[in-house]
C-alpha cells in the first residue's frame, strides 16, 4: 500500500443480523492522508455504516479496513477511537459538563496532566472560534451552531490524525451551515486533517470534498473522483440522477476566474485622451468605460458623460462588486448577471487584472 494513503478499505462488506439485503457490499476505496472525502448517496446506501465501521463502532462482516497501513482489528477498539475524531449531527455534548470539560474528554481519559488540557482546551476554543468566557459554559446555554463548533473541538482535543463526521451541519439553520461548511474546510486545510465526512447533500459533499464517494443503496460504490470530475462526467445513470439539475452551474463553483481567459475590456488609463476614451467606448460597444491609475482600478464612468474633457476631471463611480483570482466562476457569473455594466471585474489588492463576460463564462459551462 502506498505510504500516502491513510484509510483503506478492502472488499469491506456489513450484512446486520436478521437483515435480508447487504448495508454495504464489497466496498473498496481509500482515503489519502490529508484529503477530504466526503460520502454521498440516498438513503439505505450506508454511509454511517462505512464511517462507523472505521471507527470500529460496527463491526464489518467480511473485508478488511487499514488504518496508517495497519489493521484495524490489530489493537482494542477503544485505543483506535482515540486516535479518530468523531462528529455527529447530535453533537453528544455531555449535558452536565461545561464547555472545557466537554472539549478536554479525550485527553483527560488519556491522562493528560492538568496543565496540557487547560493550554489544549484554550487553543482549540480560539481554533474553532469560540470565545473564551463560553468555556465555562453548559451546553445548553450555547446555540447550535456554538455547540458544533465544541463538538468540532472536542474531536479534535487529542490532535488525532483522522476525522471523521456524520453530517454534522444537519441540525444547524442554512445561513449558520454555510458558515460552518467554510470554517470546516479552512480548519482541514490548516491542519492537515484527513478527514471523511457523511453528507445526503449534494452541494455540501461538492462544496467539502477533495474527492466524492457516490453510493447506492446497499453501499455500492458508483463513483469516486474528484467533485469537478463527477459533475463533468458522471459515470451513469445513477450518479447523473443524484447530482440533479444545474451540473453545469455547480461546476462553475469549483473553478476559479482564473480558469476562463479574462479579458482586459473597455479599461484605459486615467491619462487617456478622450479620443481614446471615445475609440474605445466603440470598439467595445459599451456605454461606460473603465479607468485605471498604471495597474490600479480605480472605477467607472458614464460613457454619456465624456464630453471631451481630461478623464482626470470625471469622478469615477466603484464598480458595486469586484472578484478576486480565487472567486469561483459561479459567483462571476452572478456579478456579470446582476451588475450595471455585464461584467465581473477581477481585482488582486487593488491590482486590476481583468474582466469577464458572459460569453467567456460561457465557454467554460459548455467545454
Amino acid at each position: 500500500m502506498a505510504k500516502d494513503v491513510m484509510i483503506r478499505l478492502v472488499d469491506v462488506t456489513k450484512q446486520f443480523s436478521g437483515a435480508a439485503d447487504l448495508a454495504v457490499d464489497g466496498l473498496s476505496l481509500e482515503v489519502g492522508r490529508g484529503e477530504f472525502v466526503t460520502l454521498v448517496g440516498p438513503s439505505g446506501c450506508g454511509k454511517t455504516t462505512t464511517l462507523k465501521m472505521i471507527n470500529r463502532i460496527i463491526e464489518p462482516t467480511s473485508g478488511s479496513i487499514l488504518i496508517d497501513g495497519r489493521n484495524s482489528l490489530a489493537s482494542p477498539a477503544h485505543e483506535l477511537r482515540r486516535s479518530i475524531g468523531y462528529v455527529i449531527q447530535q453533537i453528544g455534548l455531555f449535558p452536565h459538563r461545561t464547555i472545557a470539560q466537554n472539549i478536554a474528554t479525550v485527553p483527560m481519559l488519556l491522562g493528560w496532566e492538568q496543565p496540557r488540557i487547560d493550554g489544549r482546551v484554550a487553543e482549540l476554543a480560539d481554533t474553532v472560534g469560540l470565545e473564551e468566557e463560553m468555556l465555562a459554559r453548559y451546553p445548553a446555554e450555547l446555540s447550535g451552531g456554538q455547540q458544533q463548533r465544541v463538538g468540532v473541538a472536542r474531536a479534535l482535543a487529542a490532535d488525532p490524525p483522522i476525522l471523521l463526521a456524520d453530517e454534522p451541519f444537519g441540525a444547524v439553520d442554512p445561513i449558520v451551515r454555510t458558515r460552518l461548511q467554510q470554517e470546516f474546510r479552512d480548519l482541514q486545510e490548516r491542519l492537515g486533517k484527513t478527514v471523511v465526512f457523511v453528507t445526503h447533500d449534494v452541494d455540501e459533499a461538492i462544496f467539502l470534498g477533495d474527492r466524492i464517494a457516490v453510493l447506492n443503496v446497499g453501499g455500492i460504490l458508483e463513483q469516486y473522483d474528484t467533485p469537478e470530475n463527477i459533475l463533468a462526467n458522471p459515470a451513469n445513470e445513477f450518479v447523473e440522477s443524484f447530482l440533479g439539475g444545474e451540473r453545469g452551474l455547480k461546476r462553475l463553483g469549483l473553478l476559479p476566474v482564473t480558469g476562463a481567459e479574462l479579458k482586459w475590456g473597455p479599461f484605459v488609463d486615467v491619462s487617456a485622451s478622450p479620443a481614446v476614451a471615445r475609440a474605445t467606448l466603440e470598439e467595445h460597444d459599451v456605454d461606460w468605460l473603465g479607468l485605471l491609475d498604471g495597474t490600479r482600478l480605480l472605477g467607472w464612468v458614464d460613457g454619456s458623460l465624456l464630453d471631451g474633457r481630461s478623464l482626470v476631471d470625471h469622478e469615477p463611480r466603484p464598480f458595486l462588486v469586484t472578484l478576486s483570482s480565487d472567486s469561483s466562476l459561479r459567483t462571476a457569473l452572478d456579478a456579470v448577471v446582476t451588475g450595471h455594466a455585464r461584467v465581473a471585474v477581477v481585482v488582486d489588492d487593488g491590482v486590476y487584472r481583468g474582466m469577464l463576460d458572459l460569453e467567456s463564462i460561457a465557454e467554460e459551462i459548455t467545454e
